[in-house]
């Protein structure tokens, strides 16, 4: 199952349109994860099959975004991403919380259930 690429303008309708919210405001209906990542970037591929996997298990109760730090600089900027990969846990309500590096897919399940309130 392939994972949605989020331009900034997707991002601002999914996730959180920063051009008219200066507060954090979740514009989506399940909570989510977005990697950031870059295709050069060797944890970063590490991390793309456990995302996929994790859709997988959990489908419709969470969404999985990627954002690339390469052609979003704008997003990434705004995230103040200084490392890739790094991962947005974002419930629906509530701040979102970075993690950064390559996480095993227990840390993610750990991360959805604490996080995301998502069992």
């Amino acid at each position: 199952m392939a994972l949605e690429h989020l331009t900034k303008e997707s991002f601002k309708v999914k996730v959180f349109n920063f051009e008219t919210n200066k507060e954090w405001k979740f514009e989506g209906q399940r909570p989510a994860i977005i990697d950031f990542y870059a295709d050069w970037c060797g944890p970063c591929k590490i991390v793309a099959p456990v995302l996929e996997e994790l859709k997988e298990e959990y489908g419709d109760k969470i969404d999985i975004f990627k954002v690339n730090t390469e052609e979003e600089r704008e997003i990434s900027a705004m995230f103040g991403i200084q490392s890739i990969p790094s991962l947005l846990f974002v419930p629906v309500n509530g701040q979102p919380q970075m993690a950064m590096g390559a996480l095993p897919k227990e840390t993610f399940r750990k991360a959805i259930g604490d996080v995301l309130k998502v069992n």
